[in-house]
Order: structure tokens, then C-alpha cells, then sequence
């Protein structure tokens, strides 16, 4: 059986929904299944700690200093 469903982790309650019922500025996704949506922050933050550690191997990526 498929499904068009798409589902939504809302940041600001912390629930997975269904469609769009709340606002853009609180809502991740698109995802698949309602078990992906339910993940959403834990895979956002592994995906910052990669990207930070790529960022990091970057010589003077992050300078502080003007230029």
C-alpha cells in the first residue's frame, strides 16, 4: 500500500505531524515515515558534528581574524 503522506517534526512542540498544520519557521522536513520525522533532531545534529569536523580539517576555513 503506498502513501503520499508526508511527515513533519515540529520544533517548537517537539511532535511529529502529519502534513503542514503549523508554521514553516518550526517544521523539518519532509520525511517518508513518521519514525524518520521522529529522528529529525538526532539526525540533524550527527550531520553538524560531520560538517563541523570537515570544517575543522579545513586550514583557515574559520579564520577569526579580519581581513
Amino acid at each position: 500500500m503506498s502513501t503520499d503522506a508526508e511527515y513533519y517534526f515540529n520544533t517548537k512542540t517537539g511532535e511529529v505531524e502529519e502534513g503542514k498544520p503549523s508554521s514553516w519557521t518550526h517544521r523539518m522536513g519532509p520525511y517518508a515515515t513518521r519514525e524518520e520525522a521522529a529522528h529529525a533532531l538526532e539526525r540533524a545534529e550527527q550531520r553538524n558534528e560531520t560538517w563541523d569536523g570537515q570544517d575543522a580539517k579545513q586550514p583557515g576555513a574559520f579564520d577569526d581574524e579580519d581581513d
